[in-house]
């Protein structure tokens, strides 16, 4: 017989539903933004459920089945996925919706509050070595004046953002410009049930992530602040720091979530990577008001990254995220040359017996 799990407190444990029925009330705008939620919420307990068999599923096959019009490949689990949410947002009062794997933004019902963006299976190349990988999405108010306009604005303008985490559990971060709550995927009731609420980003983290092949492509700015982190307890920081890399969006950024530190996928000097590589709609928007709403920071290295706005739908950003702290001294690096080494003593080359 299995073991009872303890019951959270009261103020705890209350559904999705239950709990975004009581925010909402009979406020029109949130009652849209409540039925969009959890029309969400519906979508992802199925791909929870898909991606709980495993191997035993031929919808977790690891093999390129396509790719989308930005040329990243697509597996069968992205497009299932994605075929899952459009289903489950169709009952919703979304106008528009702008998915990663869609070639175009789509008009669902045109006087609907919301325009919906969402990369429905962030971290997708890790499904074959059960890695955690996630939903991203972001709510924007729908534009008068059209489907882009929808979602070519300043990232400050959304109203709600989260994501779902397919992991050891699945969870659930979410904001409504109200802090960031964190629900769980009861397996009894098949719910999203409140674990924590009003979550916090460590102010300062001594953690890194950042992916270290690419570090001959770096920028200045972004060598500097690594190199000083790695000196420990002998560099500007006077601590020992860790480096992590998952290359799933949504578990680094749960990680940061629980310890804080700071997650930095820069622009670099790689032909396509000047501009960064996380699309600033379906992906670095949603994080940075997360992280904000957490009392965390996220920057593209040069400016607030929820000061920015996408001229294009597919438009990619550096994004510099995480605990505050961290993310304003990246900035520095960025802005102030005298931050900068002038000789890098890291990774130089060498010969045979050097």
């Amino acid at each position: 017989m299995a073991e009872k799990i303890s019951p959270l407190p009261r103020e705890l444990g209350r559904s999705l539903g239950d709990r975004l029925d009581h925010w909402a009330e009979d406020d029109a705008d949130k009652t849209a933004l409540r039925t969009t939620i959890t029309a969400m919420a519906a979508a992802a307990r199925e791909i929870s459920r898909l991606i709980s068999f495993g191997p035993l599923s031929a919808s977790l096959s690891a093999e390129q089945v396509g790719a989308n019009q930005d040329g990243d490949p697509q597996k069968s689990l992205d497009l299932l996925s994605n075929r899952l949410i459009l289903a489950a947002l169709a009952g919703a009062p979304v106008a528009y919706v702008a998915s990663k794997e869609e070639d175009a933004i789509l008009t669902f019902q045109p006087g609907g509050l919301l325009a919906v963006a969402v990369d429905p299976l962030d971290g997708s190349s890790n499904i074959d070595v059960n890695v955690s990988i996630g939903t991203i999405f972001s709510i924007f108010p729908r534009a008068m004046a059209g489907a882009s306009a929808s979602f070519l604005r300043p990232a400050a303008e959304q109203v709600a953002a989260g994501y779902f985490i397919y992991g050891s559990h699945s969870a659930f971060l979410l904001t409504v410009g109200e802090g960031v709550d964190l629900y769980v995927l009861d397996p009894d009731s098949d719910q999203f049930r409140l674990a924590r609420t009003s979550l916090r980003i460590p102010a300062e983290g001594f953690e890194f992530a950042i992916n270290a092949s690419n570090y001959r492509h770096w920028t200045a700015p972004v060598r500097s602040y690594i190199e000083d982190c790695l000196e420990g307890t002998e560099g500007p920081y006077g601590q020992n720091f860790n480096m992590r890399w998952i290359a799933s969006l949504v578990a680094e950024t749960h990680r940061i979530f629980a310890r804080g530190g700071v997650f930095l996928c820069p622009a670099d000097r790689r032909s396509g990577y000047e501009r960064g590589r996380l699309r600033m709609v379906y992906q670095a928007a949603p994080i940075a008001l997360l992280a904000e709403q957490a009392g965390g920071g996220a920057s593209d290295g040069l400016m607030r990254l929820l000061d920015k706005a996408a001229a294009e739908l597919q438009e990619r950003t550096p994004l510099i995220f995480g605990s505050a702290r961290n993310v304003a001294a990246i900035t520095d690096y960025h802005l102030n040359s005298t931050l900068a080494r002038e000789h890098s003593p890291l990774f130089r080359r060498r010969g045979l017996f050097s």
